[in-house]
């Protein structure tokens, strides 16, 4: 059986200044890290002795959060580009009002892209899936993934063998700060005990 957590990074600086997220390399505010010491001290009550592999996103705002609940668990973070939030291309580092004022195309579908320097869901979703494919072959029993919003939507709808079109009509949304559950029972069957849980920031 195998058991991965998976944490949307925690408040970010543009979360509060309108900026876009994507590849800009925004850090923490006050905020979220208190969020992520808080993640990490429930984290470790809910682990106990459970031995766990974690990774996360290169991206400061997901290493910073990993590195302060690696503090809490004894553990170092494991550092990806596949667990990068979607690339929105020429939009990355403008304001979100830049964004929705210069849109080139309305996302329909997983093929369609914002603007034309940008990766689609399909693209995120094909960033996604060498690391993911290992991640469910490896030994590891517990694994915590690091990672942001519109990732971890991919990540869960992966999870349970559907296709990328899924995403065309179905999806996963969390909050910053959210945990979701994902197991394996003894038969292979792939379960979402938990998504979006805002309770580990209590």
């Amino acid at each position: 059986m195998k058991q991965i957590i998976t944490i949307q990074h925690t408040q970010s600086i543009h979360h509060t200044n309108g900026m876009v997220g994507s590849w800009t390399d925004w850090d923490l505010s006050d905020r979220g890290i208190a969020q992520a010491r808080m993640i990490g001290k429930n984290l470790k009550a809910f682990l106990g002795a459970t031995d766990a592999a974690l990774y996360s996103s290169d991206l400061l705002r997901a290493r910073h959060t990993a590195e302060i609940i690696g503090e809490a668990l004894g553990l170092k973070p494991q550092l990806t580009s596949a667990l990068r939030e979607r690339n929105l291309g020429k939009c990355v580092g403008k304001s979100v009002a830049w964004l929705r004022e210069n849109m080139e195309c309305v996302e329909r579908t997983v093929d369609d892209r914002m603007f034309s320097d940008a990766e689609s869901r399909r693209d995120e979703w094909m960033r996604l899936k060498p690391f993911f494919e290992e991640l469910l072959a490896s030994n590891e029993e517990t694994a915590i993934v690091v990672s942001h919003g519109d990732l971890l939507g991919v990540f869960c709808t992966m999870w349970l063998g559907l296709e990328p079109e899924a995403l065309n009509t179905c999806d996963f949304s969390g909050m910053a700060g959210s945990v979701g559950i994902l197991q394996t029972t003894e038969s292979g069957k792939r379960i979402v005990r938990r998504f979006g849980d805002l309770s580990f920031l209590n």
